[in-house]
């Protein structure tokens, strides 16, 4: 309203309180079209959260994975030389690798020419896919592997014919307690089961392995030196330093024929989709949220239509456009407000509830 004070015009205001209950009016006058303009809202706040939710939930599950699987290991294999053959490491290569600074530990196998039977009497044809492979007491170490029972290769075993299962191995051979001291055939020789291994997480190939001393390797199925894997561990941070000089480190002479492979790189790849999901479902909830957006300002526009003679009215009485402007911004903050809140609590909901069924690690960002 305005009025006049010794011949000058004054500007009439609205107190806060005054703006608020003004906006409120169209809220309460019209509970049906409120609720529902407010649902809207929500349903694209809680879309938005919970794309949030879900996807910061899902990756910080999957962090954890990554951290307890390790990304800090390599593998290296010989690949082919120049002229198209299998290329072989040096025998030396295991020591060189060593050397690397932020190597924490490296060992090698050799794969051994044999077969792993549970006893003599059965065909020599049924491998049940077990490689045997020749190693010493370092591959524990080296992919960062457990004993489940028994021991491992070590210096007490070193010389006699004693073999190691992996977790694969010994659940094919039905070997699962080594109280009896179990053994098992190797190609006309009897071996000493001492010891079985957990599953090594992303190596699987040597959870269907079967492990012996290189010195009895090569003693009775004349295996050679040379290692025709080596597996590294470094340090989380340098993985990728270590990654690049492995080749001419392991082969000196020939690093194009050495293959350098990290076993975490397919989960990595996981880690990449689910980035991509993210920004997808990310431009879902965005669109989302812009509907709801476009219904309360579509709300606004045919509730001022609807109520010209309301606006006429407060004209008549001394309200100026300015205070028709905030009585209608104060209604659809007031129906942003509410669809916001409630959008928030569903989408935090929606994501609680997610999370408790894929057993994840809940994580909403602020």
């Amino acid at each position: 309203m305005t009025a006049r004070r010794g011949g000058t015009r004054l500007r009439s205001r609205m107190r806060l309180t005054d703006v608020l209950a003004s906006g409120a009016v169209g809220v309460r006058t019209r509970p049906l079209r409120s609720a529902l303009t407010a649902l809207g809202i929500a349903i694209g706040i809680a879309a938005l959260v919970a794309t949030l939710g879900i996807s910061a939930s899902s990756r910080a599950d999957l962090v954890a994975q990554l951290d307890r699987l390790g990304t800090n290991r390599l593998e290296v294999r010989p690949g082919q030389s120049f002229t198209g053959t299998d290329a072989q490491l040096p025998e030396t290569s295991v020591a060189m690798v060593r050397r690397i600074r932020p190597v924490l530990a490296a060992s090698g196998v050799a794969a051994v020419t044999a077969t792993v039977r549970r006893s003599d009497l059965v065909p020599e044809a049924e491998t049940n896919g077990i490689g045997v492979l020749a190693t010493d007491a370092s591959l524990l170490a080296a992919v960062d592997g457990a004993v489940h029972d028994g021991r491992f290769l070590d210096d007490a075993v070193d010389g006699y014919p004693a073999i190691v299962l992996g977790a694969t191995a010994a659940e094919r051979l039905g070997i699962t307690d080594l109280t009896a001291r179990p053994r098992v055939f190797v190609s006309g020789e009897w071996f000493t089961v001492v010891g079985i291994l957990d599953p090594v997480p992303l190596l699987a190939g040597l959870d269907s392995s079967a492990f012996i001393g290189a010195d009895v390797a090569e003693e009775l199925f004349g295996t050679e030196r040379e290692p025709t894997a080596i597996y590294v561990l470094t340090t989380p941070e340098q993985v990728e330093s270590v990654q690049q000089v492995l080749a001419a480190t392991a082969n000196p002479q020939a690093p194009n024929e050495v293959q350098v492979s990290r076993p975490s790189d397919a989960i990595q790849a996981r880690s990449a989709v689910n980035d991509t999901m993210r920004a997808l479902l990310l431009g879902l909830g965005g669109v989302a949220l812009l509907v709801g957006g476009i219904g309360i300002a579509n709300v606004m526009v045919i509730g001022v239509l609807e109520r010209r003679s309301e606006i006429g009215v407060r004209r008549s009485l001394g309200a100026t456009k300015r205070h028709v402007r905030l009585q209608f911004l104060t209604e659809a903050l007031l129906l942003a407000l509410l669809g916001g809140a409630a959008g928030v609590a569903l989408g935090a909901a929606i994501t609680l509830g997610y999370a408790a069924a894929r057993d994840l690690t809940v994580s909403l960002p602020a």
